[in-house]
């Protein structure tokens, strides 16, 4: 009687632990831009060095919305930088004056505050957190060729699986014979 050897090639598991490693790396790289806001962050990208030094072109920023009048001298806060526009500004705030709904703000860059007061309706929050370089990240993952590299990742992890699946499959059924 033959005996057949239970030998088994290991490319079914390299495939596996290769998808594996690709679906795990598009997680990690979307995760500080997406828990944050399941926790009620906003998430924003510097692009300009308004802010310099304290918070440099690059990175990423979490806001937290909070009411106009708990919003203190040296908070740095987001802001929209016109009632219709969708530009959003970070700067310090110089005064808070709630008396007529406005903050003074001014960037940590530039010598004199701003020229126009910030009505508390253009307020998005102040920033509670920066983390420098990471929005470049983000600047690359949301923009179209980002956005297209993560989803080549994904399908070449789920292809990665298939193959390894389907060596698995053929080795079975080699032993099985």
């Amino acid at each position: 009687m033959h005996e057949k050897k239970n030998k088994k090639t290991p490319a079914a598991g390299i495939c596996t632990g290769l998808g594996t490693f690709l679906l795990l790396t598009v997680i990690a790289a979307c995760i500080p831009f997406t828990l944050p806001r399941l926790l009620g962050y906003q998430v924003y990208a510097v692009i300009s060095g308004s802010m310099e030094p304290a918070v440099s072109v690059g990175s990423l920023v979490y806001v937290r919305q909070t009411e106009p009048e708990a919003v203190e001298e040296n908070d740095v806060i987001a802001f929209y930088a016109a009632e219709s526009s969708g530009a959003i500004i970070l700067h310090r705030v110089v005064e808070n004056r709630t008396v007529d709904g406005t903050f003074i703000t001014k960037g940590d860059a530039n010598a004199q505050p701003d020229l126009s007061p910030v009505s508390y309706s253009r307020l998005l929050g102040i920033a509670e957190k920066t983390v420098p370089h990471l929005g470049q990240l983000a600047l690359i993952l949301s923009g179209t060729w980002g956005k297209l590299a993560a989803l080549s990742l994904v399908l070449a992890a789920v292809m990665l699986h298939a193959v390894g699946a389907a060596l698995r499959a053929k080795e079975e059924s080699f032993q099985n014979q």
